[in-house]
C-alpha cells in the first residue's frame, strides 16, 4: 500500500480493534495476569467473487477470521509479542488463503507515557505473486 491506498486491483480486507486478553510479556507478574492486546488486520483478499455472487461461500468470513484469532490469542502465553504476530500472521495466512497481510499487535500501556506500543508487521503467503507496495 502507498499512503494507505493499495495498488490497482489489490482488494484489502479489515479487521480492525479486535480486542483480546491473554498471558503476555516477560515479567513474572506479566505472567500471572491476562493483559489486553489489541489487533489490527489487513487483509489482502480478491472480493470479485464475493460480489459477483453476493454471497458468504465466495468471501473471506471475517467473523471467522475473527474468532479463530481470539481462540488462538487467548489461549496463548508467548513471553514476546514479537512471537505472538508471528503466529497470528502465519496463521491467518495458512488457514484463510490470504496472500497479504499487515497485521498490527498494539499492547497498549505497557510503557508509562506512550498511548500505544507493540509491533507492526507484513506478511506474504509462501508463492504469492506481489504483495502490495509498502508505504512511503
Amino acid at each position: 500500500m502507498r499512503n494507505g491506498v493499495p495498488p490497482s486491483g489489490t482488494d484489502v480486507l479489515y479487521l480492525h480493534d479486535l480486542r483480546v486478553d491473554c498471558i503476555i510479556g516477560i515479567w513474572d507478574w506479566e505472567r500471572q495476569t491476562r493483559q489486553t492486546l489489541v489487533f489490527d488486520l489487513d487483509m489482502a483478499v480478491d472480493i470479485r467473487p464475493a460480489a459477483a455472487h453476493d454471497d458468504i461461500r465466495h468471501a473471506l468470513d471475517y467473523k471467522a477470521v475473527a474468532k479463530r484469532v481470539v481462540g488462538f490469542v487467548g489461549a496463548s502465553d508467548f513471553q514476546l509479542v514479537e512471537t505472538l504476530a508471528e503466529r497470528v500472521a502465519a496463521l491467518v495466512l495458512t488457514e484463510f488463503g490470504v496472500s497479504w497481510l499487515r497485521l498490527k499487535v498494539n499492547k497498549r500501556g505497557a510503557i508509562r507515557g506512550a498511548g500505544e506500543v507493540g509491533v507492526l508487521i507484513e506478511r506474504a503467503a509462501e508463492g504469492a505473486t506481489t504483495p502490495p507496495a509498502r508505504p512511503a
